[in-house]
């Protein structure tokens, strides 16, 4: 092989291997035609055939909480037993646990393992905290990625917003078998839903409350399969009042959707019960 032609040969050698690493890339760029419009039923359907369906889920995570000028990161476990209780272990960095929650449709009980105190309030503790206007089935969804369970579906209009679909809302509220108190029958949901046009998961949710002005908005992304069904790993939630703003951002790193599950809490005589 003279020098001419070795040389394009190399050329065409470094070309081909170049090509395969292209096409091989998980991370290149696809081109897709645009997504067109489906209407607001059939949306909805793929959204509740697509949710993470679950009795009993375990979740690690590492998060970092942003409110009031102030930035605190953590790493954690939730266990979640569907509708019924979700459990919350919370470890600084040095990995020994400062504090422990339970929270169920109508309480919350917070346990502090540093200051050996510990708090019993009912739900709306939740509220007051975040800044938001949430019940349990609404925190439970937010928390796994899915939709509402307990609410009206058929106040949706849909379109098509850039590569995703949308279902927007003005006035989305509680089913009446769900109603428990007279607070419950005021609630007004004005609500945007984004999804994948592929997957049909929620990638995005715009919460805002008519009543009190709150605004929660929450994006999910880093979707992996678990138990052949599509869970995020990171989650990003902004909550917003006229006056305070909180923000949370969380990094699964563990999913398992195996149980049943324990969900140890337990106060002996040395805690001081504290109130809000």
């Amino acid at each position: 092989m003279n020098k001419e032609r070795k040389y394009y040969f190399y050329i065409g050698l470094v070309l081909i291997v170049w090509l395969a690493m292209v096409e091989c890339n998980p991370m290149k760029k696809v081109i897709k035609e645009p997504i067109k419009d489906k209407k607001a039923d059939y949306l909805f359907e793929q959204l509740k055939k697509n949710e993470f369906k679950f009795e009993w889920l375990t979740i690690k995570f590492s998060a970092t909480v942003k409110m009031d000028k102030t930035e605190n990161s953590f790493n954690g476990n939730i266990r979640i037993r569907k509708d019924s209780m979700i459990w919350l272990s919370i470890s600084p960095a040095l990995g020994i646990e400062a504090a422990r929650a339970i929270i169920t449709p109508d309480s919350v009980k917070l346990l502090n393992r540093i200051e050996t105190t510990y708090l019993a309030e009912d739900f709306t503790y939740i509220n007051d905290m975040l800044k938001t206007s949430l019940d349990f089935d609404m925190l439970q969804s937010l928390l796994t990625g899915n939709d509402f369970s307990f609410y009206e579906n058929n106040v949706f209009k849909s379109s098509v917003d850039g590569m995703q679909y949308k279902l927007s809302t003005v006035g989305r509220r509680k089913l009446k078998k769900y109603i428990k108190t007279s607070e419950d029958t005021l609630s007004l949901l004005t609500q945007d839903i984004w999804l994948d046009p592929e997957t049909y998961k929620i990638i995005k949710v715009h919460l805002k409350e008519l009543k009190e002005n709150r605004k929660l908005e929450a994006e999910y992304s880093d979707f992996l399969k678990t138990d052949s069904l599509l869970y995020p790993m990171k989650l990003l939630y902004n909550a917003s009042t006229e006056k305070e703003k909180v923000e949370v951002i969380i990094e699964n790193t563990k999913v398992s959707a195996t149980g049943p599950l324990e969900f140890p809490f337990n106060v002996n005589s040395k805690y001081q019960r504290v109130y809000p």
